[in-house]
């Protein structure tokens, strides 16, 4: 899906619309899930579900929040054990096991000396504590009542004489996680403290080479993993044949190994009809493994607002509602509206996506957009003065989408378009004047191929990025002139042009202190000239390497064939708060000129070129960035601008420029 200007993502169902529609966790647990299973799913198959047979015998404990109590785990899948002694209510969503809804074992035994203690009669016990019995000092702390309310005191003692807690000094919150390795440097320096008197009370010890011996022989106890089989818990048979077919195909003759499982894993996560996937094994007589999914599908309803709100007169509001539905085919209905004096639009589309090892989708659309540039860069205490340019287009089509790797994809679109620009000539015009028109009626066929891995939809700073898209266009265009017109006949003309784009972004660079990466564009366009200089230009690509360009009407930084190179480089100064520096050169091949008797031309190649850059100041509150930015445009009249903003500055995709 074209990225949207949404902040806030609300799914819900008319059935139950509150008590269903609050989130349950406030991290995606899809990666968390599939790791743990990587690393434990195998094994704990292998050892009969038995906890006993692991290297070293091992308890988890989880939270029967029903019953209100703790229950520790001695067998069954490893991978669902751990993930269910680890769900910290509120920020992973729960699983079941056995039917039982389980969350972190901390809130009700935080430190499960006693298990030890009861299940192996350990001759000596060693044990590493870096928690407390929380106390709220402030009536207004969320979620330290929200801890109290929930957790249940521990008790921190030795069940026995023969043992001792190690207590490092940290100072350290529960979900600090970039903080880990700090965490285990401070109970392995407090060990070294002690470590003299642990070796008074143990006196049997282990060499390395045995220890390792050991562990070879436990890792070399499971054969090459390879799933040929596949059941999902689901209560839906439609959708189990949809998870099916996406996982092994039609005819389930495919199996898998790691790298495909995880690759058909995130695939099929990716479809926004299913909200979780929990992967668990169980291994088969031959020595293969089974891959049971239990599969929860999405609510079927999902609200997106957002929008842009800027100190320049082009703030734009944005709300979408989608239908998903989930059967032998995954479904989706969309509708969204940006609304605003600068920029409105209004897009429907549906989309179906068709299960199997290599999917498929198909979508069709209707998109309206309207665009209205200002006469004058007005701030937002200043009047804004008549609009001198207005561009309407529609257009509808068809897509046929499928996937390339993880992250990748190629898409075929085919649509018709209808597009009306609504302009004066000249900058000084009267109330009674009215414009020149030009429409521009045609077809448009393209192919896309992306690879998108940034960590954000706007303002990223790491990960990558790549795009390349070929189109042919055939359009016929009707110039109407105004009274402002040079000329006062009305020009028909036959356009038939190829455009190729490629675009690509890579962060080759992300330390804690600073982020670096490289940012490209490249445009080559075959178009011929319109009827006049202001219908050419609009009709030509613009460059918007920088977000903020999308706002402006440049005609400096319009050109149908060009590059544009640049340096993106982010500074992280405290949590979600960062600077960025973008610098760009800009080398169009072509400009175009307007000659003494009115007639249009392109001037000679390589006859402009520019730097241009922003500096911003963002901060990534929950709902979206919020960001101070200085943009240096060099080539036009006034080439610094100022502008503060909360949101995204993203609009529908374009019928043709």
């Amino acid at each position: 899906k074209f990225p949207d200007a949404s902040m806030i993502s609300i799914p819900f169902s008319f059935d139950s619309l509150l008590s269903n529609s609050l989130p349950m966790n406030f991290i995606n647990p899809m990666a968390l899930d599939f790791e743990m299973f990587r690393l434990m799913g195998q094994i704990g198959a292998v050892k009969m579900r038995d906890f006993d047979n692991l290297l070293v015998p091992y308890r988890c404990v989880a939270s029967d929040v029903e019953r209100k109590i703790p229950v520790a785990f001695d067998k069954g899948d490893l991978n669902a054990a751990v993930r269910a002694s680890m769900t910290y209510p509120l920020y992973l969503n729960p699983i079941k096991i056995d039917n039982v809804i389980y969350f972190d074992g901390g809130l009700y035994n935080n430190f499960p000396m006693d298990v030890m203690y009861e299940t192996f009669h350990p001759d000596y016990i060693i044990g590493s504590n870096v928690s407390t019995n929380s106390q709220v000092k402030d009536e207004q702390d969320f979620f330290g009542l929200l801890d109290q309310l929930t957790r249940f005191p521990t008790s921190y003692k030795l069940p026995c004489q023969e043992g001792i807690i190690i207590q490092p000094k940290v100072a350290i919150g529960t979900f600090e996680f970039t903080e880990a390795a700090k965490a285990i440097d401070a109970g392995y320096r407090q060990t070294l403290l002690i470590l003299d008197s642990i070796k008074l009370e143990v006196k049997d010890s282990t060499n390395p080479s045995t220890l390792e011996e050991r562990r070879s022989a436990f890792r070399k106890s499971t054969s090459d993993f390879l799933a040929t089989s596949i059941s999902v818990q689901v209560a839906n048979q439609n959708i189990q044949e949809y998870v099916i077919r996406s996982m092994v195909g039609a005819r389930q003759k495919r199996f898998m190994d790691w790298k495909q499982l995880e690759q058909r894993y995130y695939k099929l996560y990716a479809s926004e009809q299913i909200d979780f996937v929990f992967p668990r094994l169980n291994q088969r007589p031959d020595s293969t493994y089974n891959l049971e999914l239990t599969v929860k599908k999405s609510k079927p309803f999902k609200l997106g607002i957002g929008g842009h709100l800027s100190s320049r007169p082009v703030n734009t509001g944005y709300l979408g509602l989608t239908y998903r539905h989930l059967g032998k085919t995954a479904t989706s209905l969309h509708a969204e509206t940006y609304f605003g004096k600068f920029y409105g639009s209004v897009r429907t589309e549906f989309n179906v996506d068709f299960p199997g090892v290599f999917p498929v989708s198909t979508n069709a659309y209707f998109t309206m957009n309207r665009w209205d540039y200002y006469r004058s860069y007005a701030t937002f205490f200043e009047d804004v003065k008549p609009s001198f340019l207005v561009q309407n287009e529609m257009y509808y089509g068809v897509k046929f989408k499928h996937p390339l790797l993880t992250n990748s994809r190629g898409e075929l679109d085919i649509r018709r378009f209808s597009l009306e620009d609504d302009y004066y000539q000249t900058m000084n015009f009267l109330s009674t004047d009215t414009t020149d028109a030009t429409y521009l009626k045609g077809n448009l066929v393209s192919y896309e191929i992306t690879d998108n891995a940034l960590n954000r939809k706007q303002f990223a700073n790491e990960g990558h990025y790549f795009t390349f898209k070929a189109k042919f266009l055939s359009a016929m265009e009707t110039s109407v002139p105004g009274t402002t017109a040079q000329f006062d006949s009305t020009v028909r003309k036959q356009h038939d042009w190829l455009n190729i784009n490629m675009e690509g972004q890579y962060y080759f660079l992300t330390h804690p202190r600073l982020h670096l990466g490289f940012h490209g564009k490249a445009m080559l366009n075959s178009q011929s000239l319109f009827a006049n200089y202001t219908a050419s230009l609009l009709s030509m690509p613009t460059l918007n390497v920088i977000p903020d360009l999308e706002t402006y009407f440049f005609k400096e930084y319009r050109s149908p064939q060009f590059v544009c190179l640049g340096l993106n480089a982010v500074f992280p100064l405290v949590k979600s708060f960062e600077a960025r520096i973008d610098a760009y050169y800009y080398q169009p091949f072509v400009v175009l000129e307007k000659l003494n008797d009115g007639s249009i031309a392109y001037a000679k190649p390589f006859q402009a070129n520019s730097f241009l850059g922003s500096a911003s100041l963002i901060y990534f509150t929950p709902l979206g960035p919020l960001r101070a930015s200085v943009n240096y445009f060099p080539l036009v009249a006034t080439p610094w601008n100022f502008q503060l903003s909360f949101g995204y500055v993203l609009f529908n995709e374009r019928a043709v420029r």
